[in-house]
């Protein structure tokens, strides 16, 4: 196949699609470029079909290093296991496609996306989700939908289509949309508290350039090779009707009633009495059971929950469609975690807990198109096997896992405190004990809880709620706060985090091919009516921020230096800061920007820090009174630290009222002294002190005058040291 490309203009660059160069050996592949971010999107499938009983999809996302001109770390300097990042992507791409698979089909497939060029302005994860359907398009795969994901930034009311990173700063929300010409797949992203409608209208706004997206995909397929007509999709089997009817005769009523049982565990044990009557019915006399007549129970059990919604609005615990189910908020359950909450919703549970560390404990992020940075903020998410009372393996951390933790920082990323404010390292963990749906909803509560269980001055609550959807034809039902089970066997997965305000994340999964806007609508509205109502509870269980942290979390205060003075403060070969947590005991760590974070187990440690860092940045003050200490005596004086790293000379006149004849007769090494700063020479910076100016003059007593043996005061080279006469003017 000869090179081909099209393209389109979008946010004021190139946006073009290629093939026939590279991977022709592929059963698809294509590069979509924006600006100078490409990325090579490949798609193979097995020619035999799996025995299994699931779409066996499989989706990889890697940025190569090169693509921005970088060397990979560590020994082997080359690229290993996914990243966060590219983890993250992969389910980006995914999810809006795996529902637009034909059913029946069940050929191992991949997805393969390479980042092979990327360029300081913009993402490549929604140009992958847009290459992995033109790929699948000029493959002979059978996927005949078209799908296109486009980012949408707010930058000051107005909606821009694949931002760059630089707009994107400067946006309220970060939205990725995906979706066919006629309905939306999948949506994903964060806000800054933006109203329901404010969203709607960005979705709307993205599905307007998924259109034109998916038509420049078309554009492509019109002059480049299409394989689709080798390929014949399989027949889905039909269970044979006698089966089907025998199996609903047999179990319909005590289906019926087991659906309905209370209690997660409850109904599992209903249903399982259900199953058993059907094996032991349609078992042969060899001891082989009906596979058609379990799938039929299935099948019959399926239709059965959803007619039971759509028909009565009954749902599996016996709530109608909008409330949710009772909630507990326990805050303050770990004696020794900066901050801990126990969050059950149901038989859901959320064990959120927080940890507070210093800036040594930041995370490196290590973008490919940008510099590294450090992230004073993450949440972890662990979903155990016995929070579904399941046996399981213990592991590294699932794509799952990675993705709910991720959905629930951003849920609370918008409400944090600046850091000015609260200059901690924060991590949030929840460790969900109980599983019954809506797990990282309520990991987004039992966190926020936590955050305020800890004493972070949060901007507002923040809480969260999955909703669910039961679609069949024109028959439509909307579910609030969804259960596993209705999950597992609806159409929608739908989960929205926010404030009493607005939005802050959200993330829509569809079994079907898509959703009009008018079942998004009814959700966002059901979605922020119970959110307000769970806000209501965590507010019953803490109004608000706790006013004293934990006494096991670090202290840290921070002070703001001028950026010429950070070399003051470390000190040739780090001298100064070193000495200061020798003394002290705390930790200080220095920002470019002259940002000075000093942490400390105890606060007198901390508050012994933050003077002296004060008293290094502080500026002499003419006719001020000083506490210093006695650093060196010489014959005409003492230099005195009045000011961390800053001597001044304390003459020999200016020690008492009346002569003086020997230093060391009124003053000694190590001695502190309250003493007057009596002048600062306008020429060298040099100061002088005073201590006889702060005592009393006796009657009668005139002022000491000064001699020759002043010295000069200069602290380089103040005598007393191998020699008396150093040039000073030494004694006669």
């Amino acid at each position: 196949m000869s090179k081909q490309i099209v393209s389109m203009e979008m946010n004021g660059t190139t946006f073009s699609f290629e093939t026939g160069r590279m991977a022709k050996q592929a059963n698809g592949s294509c590069i979509v470029r924006m600006g100078d971010t490409m990325s090579l999107m490949t798609v193979t499938a097995d020619p035999s079909p799996s025995d299994r009983d699931f779409l066996p999809l499989f989706v990889e996302y890697r940025n190569k290093t090169y693509a921005a001109g970088k060397i990979p770390g560590g020994f082997f300097k080359r690229e290993a296991r996914p990243t966060e990042r590219e983890t993250l992507t992969c389910r980006l791409i995914d999810r809006p496609l795996r529902p637009l698979f034909p059913d029946g089909y069940s050929h191992e497939t991949q997805i393969v996306a390479f980042i092979i060029s990327a360029d300081t302005d913009f993402h490549a994860d929604t140009l992958s989700i847009t290459g992995a359907s033109m790929a699948l398009a000029l493959s002979d795969v059978p996927f005949h939908e078209i799908v296109s994901g486009v980012r949408v930034a707010d930058v000051d009311g107005e909606f821009i289509p694949n931002p760059s990173f630089e707009q994107l700063e400067e946006s309220t929300m970060d939205l990725v949309v995906a979706g066919t010409d006629d309905v939306v797949c999948m949506i994903e992203g964060e806000c800054l508290e933006v109203p329901e409608d404010r969203l709607l209208d960005a979705i709307e706004f993205a599905h307007g350039w998924i259109k034109k997206l998916n038509n420049l995909q078309r554009q492509l397929l019109e002059v480049a090779d299409n394989k689709k007509a080798k390929w014949d999709l399989p027949e889905v089997p039909s269970l044979p009707a006698d089966v089907s009817d025998k199996v609903k005769e047999l179990v319909l009523p005590e289906l019926k009633q087991a659906i309905v049982v209370k209690g997660k565990m409850e109904r599992s044990d209903a249903l399982k009495a259900v199953k058993t009557k059907v094996k032991e019915a349609f078992t042969d006399a060899d001891g082989n059971v009906n596979g058609d007549a379990m799938a039929a129970l299935s099948k019959l059990e399926k239709h059965t929950m959803r007619e039971m919604i759509l028909s009565e609005g009954v749902r599996t615990d016996g709530r109608d469609l909008t409330t949710v189910r009772p909630i507990t908020v326990e805050t303050g359950v770990l004696p020794r975690a900066h901050g801990s909450c126990l969050f059950t919703r149901g038989e859901t549970q959320s064990l959120g807990t927080v940890t507070l560390g210093s800036k040594q404990a930041e995370q490196r992020i290590e973008p490919l198109n940008t510099e590294q940075y450090w992230s004073k903020y993450y949440l972890h998410y662990n979903f155990p096997p016995f929070s579904v009372g399941e046996v399981g393996r213990y592991s590294g951390t699932g794509r799952r896992e990675i993705g709910h933790g991720k959905l629930a920082e951003r849920a609370i990323r918008p409400i944090l405190p600046d850091v000015e404010d609260f200059p901690y390292t924060i991590r949030l963990v929840s460790d969900i004990l109980e599983s019954n749906g809506s797990s990282s909803m309520a990991s987004v509560c039992s966190c926020c809880m936590a955050m305020l269980d800890a004493g972070a001055p949060l901007r507002a609550k923040v809480a969260g709620v999955a909703m669910g959807l039961v679609k069949d034809g024109d028959r439509i039902a909307v579910l609030t706060d969804i259960l596993g089970v209705e999950d597992h066997l609806g159409d929608m997965d739908f989960k929205v985090t926010g404030t009493r305000d607005g939005i802050t994340a959200f993330q829509l999964d569809t079994k079907i091919a898509g959703l009009p806007r008018e079942v998004m609508v009814k959700a966002l509205t059901d979605a922020r009516n119970a959110r307000l109502h769970i806000l209501d509870i965590m507010d019953e269980a803490l109004p608000e921020a706790r006013p004293e942290m934990s006494p096991y979390a670090p202290k840290i205060e921070t002070i703001q230096i001028p950026v010429k003075k950070i070399g003051t403060l470390i000190g040739p070969g780090g001298k100064v800061i070193k000495k200061i947590q020798e003394d002290t005991g705390a930790t200080i760590e220095v920002d470019d920007d002259g940002m000075v974070f000093i942490s400390s187990t105890d606060q007198a440690g901390g508050a012994a820090a933050m003077e002296y860092v004060r008293g290094l940045m502080a500026e002499p003050e003419l006719d001020k009174v000083y506490h210093g200490e006695v650093k060196t005596i010489v014959d005409f004086g003492a230099f005195v630290e009045f000011l961390p790293g800053k001597d001044g000379l304390l003459h020999i006149s200016e020690l008492e009222w009346h002569r003086v004849n020997n230093v060391e007769d009124v003053l000694q090494v190590g001695d502190k002294v309250d003493v007057k700063l009596v002048e600062i020479d306008s020429r060298t910076g040099k100061v002088r002190l005073s201590r006889k100016a702060l005592l009393q003059r006796p009657e009668g007593v005139e002022d000491t005058p000064r001699d020759d043996r002043r010295g000069g005061g200069d602290r380089g080279d103040r005598g007393g040291r191998g020699g008396r006469d150093r040039g000073r003017g030494g004694r006669r």
